[in-house]
Parts: structure tokens; sequence; C-alpha cells
């Protein structure tokens, strides 16, 4: 006899808020001492571990008659990847330097070798640094720029609280530098003897720069910038050039650059243009832009909605002075640019698809790097130089496998250095990627990106994944997916549902999918799975939803909506408690989420609007889909306390008797399991969960 699901014990409370009563039976879950919990999780509560233990029992009672479906879907999606696979070397000076996995290794190793084809030096071995600990993740890792030290950070408990710690790249040998609990964030300066970096506050956030100089107590390190706005984020780039350091701030809407010069021993941050309400800007620098040392600034300032490209003199960079590189075009929206001695190559994307434009500095002249596929994803990566004509890009589809580009801008030759390998072997021919239309209720076009084997039939008796996430404008790209491949051989259609809240058509597709056009989102979604359902693609008792953290709250408002839509539900850290996550300032990144969704506090439109899609404020007595919750419990966005609530008050509610599952790592926090191959055992349970409920065998 399968057990019976665990039902959390009603603790009611009540609270007014707006003149609307607000009630509570499941706010007991939410640990008195989060805030330790993120730093240690051994110091929850009992109570609540009784329960998340009950809940995670019940989740393998579910998956338990699968387990040899799971060793061998595991098996398999392990077997496309390339076990010791390693990065294109990137040239720097007199090293190149990439990062490799070793056979069987869950961790990356950082290495580098002598140019032009010296041997091969391990300067960071994850799987070593990992050993002994339940969870391990790499922040970020910078050499200096005389090659002589590593500065690395890495998170043991999931929480995003990293330790920075310095190598001799000579000896192997660890310096005493360590610097605890920083964002991760990394900075050198010019001589690599001062590093930069970030400390988060009491609720989180990232918003003090500090100034290590090596050898030196970080108990006595230099604050040299603090974000005042409880709203903005800090984070800490540099040019392309490498002459300046930037200390980025902003939320969603408005952002403030700090110029760092790291040539100079103890610099001052200095303002490029003072935060101005919604107005955004990114930075690169080119020493002498027509003669000038100038900034180029990615901008959409002056009413720039798909955002422009403006030069500033380095010296006087105000507004006051901003000129027009890259004119502003309705439609077209440019999501960065990076600067080279001759050339810049910026990203943008139209329609849908995105490209990769290169400008000659001294003449203007452009060209396009494009591709013909109906949907696919496209990076740059620039690598480490600056006097150079070479850009690297990346591409993939959906059925091509992600490949590694040189490009000359200037001879426009391209190379291409790598494609991802398959192990197990993949015929991009066996398979179909197509991009569809669905009409909204307002007569928005919402892209659609599809993926299915050839053969599969089109009849609508085959199952269908629709995938979503809508939200901070993050475009999710129609790129490859070994483990995806499992679910669509399968018989699966895999789709990914373009709706508003990203940028896929331009920032108005952003901005018409918050705040008080946040609806869209969840009706576009909705949208998708109709127009599939009636070109004969499926039928809902053949669809399986999946969205993670704001796409998990896209979750849990169509399970409310329209629960006769879809055969099931995956919502991973699922940000699904969003009235009263947004009513507290003292939760983690509450108050920089304000311009995304509303401030309910201030603001009582925001509070009804709230209100009204909230998630687990609006379940109701009626029968849902199966529904699996995935959380993490050190996870600083989503607390794991959000998917907790929701499915306490979905089991209390539910009057279909379908599957509700919860399951939570209790080491680990928002991205899950760290290890490469720990992860394909979370892919396998979902996928397990969507082949069981729509019927099939696996």
């Amino acid at each position: 006899m399968a057990p019976e699901p665990p039902r959390a014990p009603r603790r009611p409370s009540e609270r007014i808020v707006r003149g609307v009563a607000l009630t509570e039976d499941y706010a007991w879950l939410r640990a008195e001492n989060w805030r330790a919990v993120m730093r240690d999780p051994s110091v929850l509560d009992a109570d609540i571990r009784t329960y998340l233990e009950a809940e995670n029992a019940f989740a393998e009672a579910y998956f338990a008659p699968m387990g040899e479906a799971k060793t061998a879907l595991v098996a398999e999606m392990r077997g496309r990847i390339k076990e010791d696979d390693s990065s294109v070397p990137a040239p720097d000076g007199p090293f190149a330097y990439f990062s490799r996995h070793r056979e069987g290794g869950q961790h990356p190793l950082y290495c580098r070798k002598p140019l032009p084809d010296g041997p091969e030096a391990i300067l960071l071995d994850g799987d070593k640094e990992a050993d002994g600990k339940a969870y391990f993740h790499f922040g970020h890792w910078r050499h200096t720029r005389d090659h002589a030290r590593l500065a690395f950070a890495a998170d043991t408990s999931g929480s995003e609280l990293y330790a920075i710690r310095v190598r001799d790249l000579t000896s192997g040998a660890d310096l005493p530098d360590v610097i605890e609990e920083t964002t991760g964030d990394l900075l050198w300066s010019a001589d690599g003897s001062v590093l930069y970096y970030i400390r988060r506050d009491a609720e989180h956030r990232p918003s003090k720069v500090f100034r290590h100089v090596l050898g030196t107590d970080p108990a006595t390190d230099t604050l040299i910038y603090e974000e005042p706005d409880k709203g903005f984020f800090v984070s800490l780039g540099e040019t392309q050039s490498h002459r300046y350091g930037l200390i980025a701030c902003g939320d969603h809407d408005t952002s403030e650059v700090h110029l760092l010069d790291l040539t100079q021993a103890a610099p001052l941050p200095r303002c490029i243009a003072p935060r101005e309400t919604g107005v955004r800007y990114e930075v690169e620098h080119h020493p002498s832009l027509a003669g000038i040392d100038s900034l180029i600034l990615l901008t959409n300032a002056d009413g720039a909605e798909d955002f422009k490209l403006v030069t500033a003199p380095t010296a006087t960079p105000e507004r006051a002075n901003w000129r027009d590189l890259v004119p502003h075009r309705a439609g077209r929206m440019i999501l960065s640019h990076t600067l080279f001695a001759g050339h810049m190559a910026r990203l943008e994307r139209e329609a849908g698809l995105p490209r990769i434009i290169i400008r000659d500095i001294a003449s203007g002249d452009e060209h396009a790097i494009a591709f013909d596929e109906e949907a696919y994803a496209l990076g740059l990566h620039p690598g480490f130089g600056f006097d150079t004509s070479a850009v690297r890009f990346t591409y993939a589809s959906m059925t091509t496998p992600s490949e590694v580009w040189d490009y000359d801008m200037a001879s426009r030759r391209r190379e291409m250095l790598k494609r991802q390998e398959v192990p197990s072997g993949h015929d991009p021919a066996d398979y179909v990627t197509r991009r569809l239309y669905a009409s909204a209720p307002d007569g928005e076009s919402v892209p659609v990106s599809l993926l299915y084997r050839k053969g599969t039939p089109l009849d609508g008796s085959a199952p269908l994944l629709l995938y979503g996430y809508g939200a901070y404008g993050i475009t999710i790209p129609a790129g490859f997916s070994t483990s995806r491949l499992s679910l669509v051989d399968r018989g699966f259609i895999y789709a990914i549902a373009h709706v508003r809240g990203g940028t896929d058509k331009g920032w108005r597709w952003y901005a018409d999918g918050k705040l008080a056009g946040k609806t869209n989102t969840f009706t576009d979604f909705i949208a998708c799975a109709e127009h599939l359902v009636a070109e004969g693609f499926t039928t809902p008792d053949r669809i399986v939803a999946q969205g993670g953290s704001a796409g998990g709250m896209l979750m849990g408002a169509v399970a409310n909506l329209r629960p006769d839509l879809f055969a099931g539900i995956v919502a991973e850290v699922p940000f699904v408690d969003v009235l009263t996550t947004m009513l507290d300032d003292t939760l983690p990144l509450t108050p920089p989420e304000w311009p995304e969704w509303g401030n309910p506090i201030t603001d009582e439109a925001a509070f009804r609007r709230i209100l009204s899609y909230s998630p687990v404020d609006n379940v109701r007595p009626q029968a849902y889909p199966s529904i699996f919750a995935l959380a993490g419990l050190t996870d600083p966005r989503v607390t794991y306390w959000e998917p907790a609530k929701w499915v306490a008050r979905l089991r209390a509610a539910d009057t279909g008797g379908r599957t509700i599952l919860l399951r939570t790592n209790m080491d680990a926090g928002h991205g899950g399991a760290a290890g490469r191959f720990d992860k394909l055992d979370e892919v396998a349970l979902v996928y397990l969960f969507a082949l069981k409920t729509v019927g099939r065998t696996t």
C-alpha cells in the first residue's frame, strides 16, 4: 500500500493588511533562525526538519518503484557527457587558460599551459577541494596580469556565501589571506597586489566593496564603496581594456556605475553618471576612440527602449556629454557590447533571434554574423585580449550541439574550434526544431520553440513538456541540451514558451510582463499550451509544465488558473509566496524585487495585484494537476519555506487526489546539487515524474 502523504500541522494565524485578512496556516515552517540555517543547515528547528524529511521520504517512496528506470536514465544521460571534456583554451600573454573535467570527476579543474603548446598545469582541482564536503561550488576565479597568483572563491553550503583564497602559481601553495562570506566577485589591481571583493549585508544583499592588500589581515580591509539603497545590488566587473574596474549598482530598472582605476594603488570609485530612476547603462572603455580616451555605454536613456550605444569622454562622462554611436532602433534590442583596439562587437536580438554585429572602430563599417535555423542560441565570449582582431562566440540550436568559433573581425574568417561531443552518439538529422507563434488574449504573438524526434506523431497523441520562465528580462535560449534528448527520445515534444517578462521580442516584451502587466506572463503561457493543443501536437492530459524560481511562480499561477490544461507541473525552487515575501523587507533580497513585482507595503494597487495572483494565496478547493516541487534548504533567493507552505496548502485544498510531491535538498541552495553527475539525479527525477504523469513507461 502506498504511504499516506505528510500533512503539515495547521497552526493558524491572521493579520489584517490594507483591510484584507491574510490567513497563515503554515508560517511556522519559516525557521526563526533562518539566517543561521543559511550558514549551517544543522541548526534547523527539529519540527521543521522532521516535516521536510517526511516529505522527502514520501517523494522517495513515490520514485522507489522506478529505481531501475532512474539508474538507466542517469546512465543514459551520463553517456552523452564527455567525462574528460575541456573548454577551448583562451590565450592571455604567454599562457592559455582553460577548464576541464577528469573522467568520473564531479567538479571542474582550472588549468593553463604555456603557449604555443606547453604542458598542462592544474591550478585548481575542484574534486580535491570538494572532498569531504556535502556541497561545493566554485565562484569566480581570476589570475593576476603577471600570471603569478590566482584568486578563487568557493561556497561550501549552497547559501552563496563564498570564501576567497589566493594561490601562488609557482609553489602551488595558498597564501594566508582568506576572506570569508563574500559574494565571490573578484577583481585584481593591475600589479596584482590588491584584491577587490564584495560582502553581503544582513539581508544577504551584495552591498559593500572592500580593498584587500595581499599579506594583510582581512579584518583591516578598507571599505571603498557601500550602497545605501536597500533595493540595489552591487557587482564587480572589468573593462576589456583592463584599465578600469567597474562597480555596478542597480535594481531591475535603474543602474549606476563607478570607475576604479586599476593602475592606481588606492583609487577612489568615480561615478560615471548619477542614477536616474528608469535609466540603465553598462560601460566599456577605449583609450583612443576618435583620438579621445572614451567610454562606450549601452543605455536606454532618452527613450531608447531597446537600448543604444553612446560615447563619452572618460574625463567627463556625465549624461550631458553622451553622444550617440549606434542610435536606438525599435525592435532591435542591443544586449551587450565589447571593445577591442580596432573593433567593437555587440550582441543584439531582433524578431526573436540573436546576431553578432562587428564594427570597425576607425571607419564605422559594420557587418553581421548570423545563422539560418528557425531557432538558435548565440553567445559572445571576448576572452582576455584587447589588442586583437579575434573574438570568440558560441552557437547552438535545440538540435545542434554547442559549437565554439573564433572569428577574425578584420578578415571576416571564422574557424570552428570545437563542437560539443556526445560520446554515445547524436545525429542532428534525427531531430526537428521549429518556431511557432501562439496568439495571446490581447492579440500579442508569443514565440514557442519546439524540439522533437523525427517520426514523433503530431496527431495529438504525443506527450509534451512546456517550459517557461518570464521574469527579469531573462530570455530562455533555444539551445542544446544532452539530457533533454532522453525525454525527446521517449516520445516527448519539448517546448519553450517565450512569454512576456523576458526580452525575446525587445524590452517592451519585458515591460509588459512585470508590475501591472505580470498576469500577461501567465496568460501567455496558457495561450502557448492551448495553441499546441489546437495545432494537434498534444492534448491537455499529456502536457507537463516546468519552470524554476520566478518560473516556478509561473507554475503556481497557472496551476491555480487552469489546472485542467496540465497533467502535471514541475516547480523547481518556486517563488510562490509572493505577497508574504514582498511584504517583509527583512527577508533576503526583498527590496531589490519591488521594481519587478511592486511594493505592497507602500502601494495599495501593488498589494491588490500581487494578492490576486500570488500562488500560495490563491490555492483553492479544486482538482490540481500532479505537482512536483523541489527546494533547497540553504537557498537565499527562494527560501525553502515558500515551496513547503505551497505544498501544504495544495494538499489541504486539492479535490482531485493526484500526486503532490515536495523534495528539499537538505545540503544545497538555489542551484540544487553542485556536482555535474549529482545534478543528473535531479534531472532524472523530473523526467521520471513527467513520464509517469502522462502514463508512459520508461
